[in-house]
């Protein structure tokens, strides 16, 4: 995934299903300055990761 893609799925009001390694997650935020962004698992956990955001996939 790239940049400008995750920009319009954090702006979109559809749910969205992005991956990261197989799993489902939600994009918190992006850092463009590193191309990484701030992610969680969708569901009951909230520990959050920073992921490069070419590894990102949507499903």
């Amino acid at each position: 995934m790239d940049v400008n893609r995750v920009k319009q799925i954090l702006s979109s009001s559809a749910d969205i299903e992005v991956l990261y390694n197989g799993v489902s997650i939600w994009i918190d935020k992006i850092n463009e300055d590193v191309n990484t962004a701030t992610v969680h698992l969708r569901g009951p956990l909230e520990e959050r990761s920073v992921v490069v955001i070419s590894e990102l996939q949507e499903q």
